[in-house]
């Protein structure tokens, strides 16, 4: 979902990406690239609304990207490519990691920060809406639905056949499909 974000945004993007570093190789959720920008996002998904992201995952997510920039950078010595480091969360950043965040430069993305430009409005404006959002679902068909590459609610406008191929009857299909519509005003396909 996220690669979606970066993606609106003119992004190229890749997910999953094993990058080395310059002492050990690390999981990156999301590499992003436009122009001479390329950025490593790190994604905190948390089902419990009242769990914060701590200056603990900060901090530890500042030493990964400080080891991935450093290989970049002795790869390639005279580059004018630029690297930035973002952690994105679906919860809230306690102020100490927004502080420490800001301070050395980590691009931070919650629900509400920054004010006015956080995962909300992002998702608002960009009609990116998460198939997680989905009342009518289960969590286990969301997750069926994800193994089919199937992450926003327009992507089932787009494929709403896939619901039938999870098992999800007629009737059924067409109450997901009506919430996907009224949550991002989509035109299903019948």
């Amino acid at each position: 979902f996220i690669a979606a974000v970066w993606k609106v945004d003119g992004f190229r993007v890749t997910t999953g990406q094993i990058v080395k570093g310059a002492c050990v190789s690390h999981e990156v959720d999301v590499v992003a690239e436009k122009g001479e920008l390329h950025e490593f996002v790190e994604c905190k998904h948390h089902s419990f609304r009242g769990n914060v992201c701590s200056v603990k995952t900060t901090l530890y997510f500042y030493a990964r990207f400080l080891d991935l920039e450093k290989r970049q950078l002795a790869k390639s010595p005279q580059t004018t490519k630029t690297y930035k480091g973002w952690l994105v969360t679906n919860i809230r950043f306690t102020s100490e990691a927004m502080t420490y965040g800001t301070c050395v430069g980590l691009g931070l993305l919650s629900w509400d920060f920054p004010p006015k430009k956080g995962l909300r409005e992002r998702i608002d404006k960009s009609g990116l809406h998460p198939i997680t959002c989905l009342t009518s679902l289960s969590t286990k068909q969301k997750k069926q639905l994800m193994d089919k590459e199937i992450t926003l609610c327009r992507d089932l406008g787009i494929k709403p056949e896939v619901l039938r191929q999870i098992g999800i009857r007629d009737e059924k299909a067409k109450q997901v499909l009506e919430e996907a519509s009224a949550i991002c005003g989509m035109t299903a396909k019948n």
